[in-house]
């Protein structure tokens, strides 16, 4: 099982990061092959809508999302660990996010080549806000579980954390043991 880690958090060494670093580590005590993707470390522009993707599959944009778009369809499970900034995620994640165009054409149908890596594939998400209440980041997490039904995809959980100073949360047990079965969750082979 190939488990792919993507941090939405430009702050490494923080809270999201924790947390991911946690979810892959129970991947990989569950037998899964782990990789983690820095969005912050990566050059992604965003979506220009020019469609070009809908009839190709691929995106005409020149940038470091062409290798992560082929991660993505390599892997088996995605996990997104993304903090709150201004009610939403992050800049670096709405990217990339946005960029997932190329999957689909015209009709907003997987494109036929990529239906089968796509359909199912297991997603798992973790959020982080400053705010003592984790609904804070319930607009990331329903940006999430529409995406999944959406594109057919296997939303296995959700890891809502609270965490306001960088490397707070790893005080935080519950949070980094909910991190970590979530890892071992989307790893694990039913």
């Amino acid at each position: 099982m190939r488990v792919l880690g993507i941090l939405g958090s430009p702050r490494a060494g923080g809270n999201s990061d924790i947390l991911l670093d946690q979810a892959l580590t129970g991947a990989k005590d569950a037998g899964g092959e782990v990789e983690k993707i820095v969005l912050s470390k990566k050059k992604i522009s965003g979506c220009l809508d020019c469609t070009k993707c809908n009839e190709t599959g691929v995106c005409t944009i020149k940038d470091d999302m062409l290798e992560i778009h082929k991660k993505i369809l390599e892997a088996d499970a995605l996990i997104h660990s993304v903090p709150v900034y201004f009610w939403a995620m992050t800049a670096q994640m709405k990217a990339y996010l946005d960029r997932w165009c190329a999957f689909f054409d015209a009709e907003w149908q997987l494109h036929k080549a990529y239906r089968p890596k796509m359909k199912g594939k297991r997603i798992g998400l973790i959020t982080v806000c400053g705010d003592p209440s984790v609904s804070t980041a319930d607009p990331i997490v329903h940006s999430f579980k529409n995406t999944c039904q959406f594109a057919g995809l296997n939303l296995m959980g959700v890891v809502q954390a609270s965490a306001s100073t960088k490397g707070e949360v790893a005080k935080n047990e519950v949070a980094k043991k909910k991190a970590y079965d979530l890892g071992k969750k989307v790893a694990t082979i039913s």
